[in-house]
């Protein structure tokens, strides 16, 4: 029985199987999964019900197995039709802060606009999608798998 706060095991599975530089997009309940992703990517589809999981959910669990070198929200275009409803930051990019945070990651959030957000996850390196059924606004992140040799963390 696994003891870490991830259990899924084909999210488990591509984290194992991705090295340094990967990368994994937790997407909101909104985003266009099927065909906003890298031509190698799984996706994972883990929407219950409307707002169960959420991204930040999965975030922590993320957190829990990996090492995470960058964090890239859905950075909000202010001539996007959308964007009208969110006059600063998104909320949701607070509660990221708090996690990354309480997982004492070095990371910050760093925004890329939609439309090049699309473009970085269409990536090569990109190897998971994760659909959860947030529907908070602007709440997708792609994430930066990193490595474990300079984490500085204590091997067996």
């Amino acid at each position: 029985m696994l003891n870490g706060p991830l259990l899924h095991p084909d999210i488990l599975r591509v984290l194992a199987q991705s090295g340094h530089h990967s990368t994994v997009l937790i997407a909101d309940g909104n985003y266009p999964a099927v065909n906003k992703r890298g031509p190698r990517a799984e996706l994972v589809s883990l929407q219950l019900m409307p707002g169960v999981p959420t991204v930040a959910q999965v975030l922590e669990a993320i957190l829990g197995a990996v090492r995470i070198d960058e964090v890239h929200t859905m950075g909000v275009d202010r001539g996007d039709s959308y964007a009208a409803a969110t006059p600063g930051d998104p909320p949701v990019w607070g509660e990221y802060r708090r996690i990354l945070a309480a997982a004492k990651s070095p990371c910050g959030l760093t925004p890329i606009v939609k439309w090049d957000f699309y473009k970085a996850v269409a990536s090569e390196d990109h190897v998971l999608t994760i659909q959860t059924a947030d529907t908070q606004p602007w709440a997708n992140l792609l994430l930066s798998v990193g490595c474990r040799t300079f984490a500085g963390d204590a091997t067996p």
